[in-house]
């Protein structure tokens, strides 16, 4: 299975689940829901960090932060 940092510009996934127990909770606060699509909007010049968009509005996340989110691709 994929995690969210492996996605590339503009490619969709939906959110599977999530490797960090502690994260998962702030990143579900934030709209990270398992069911929810999202899609790789921007990357920073050296990869860190990315800019996705969930829920209707562009989440910033470090590229760590990304990887503990699993994705099943489009």
């Amino acid at each position: 299975m994929k995690n969210l940092s492996q996605l590339k510009l503009n490619e969709k996934a939906t959110i599977k689940g999530f490797t960090d127990e502690v994260l998962s909770l702030k990143l579900m606060e934030m709209g990270c829901l398992p069911g929810t699509e999202v899609s790789m909007q921007l990357i920073a010049p050296l990869g860190d960090p990315i800019a996705i968009e969930v829920a209707g509005y562009q989440l910033s996340l470090r590229k760590q932060e990304a990887s503990s989110i699993l994705i099943e691709d489009h």
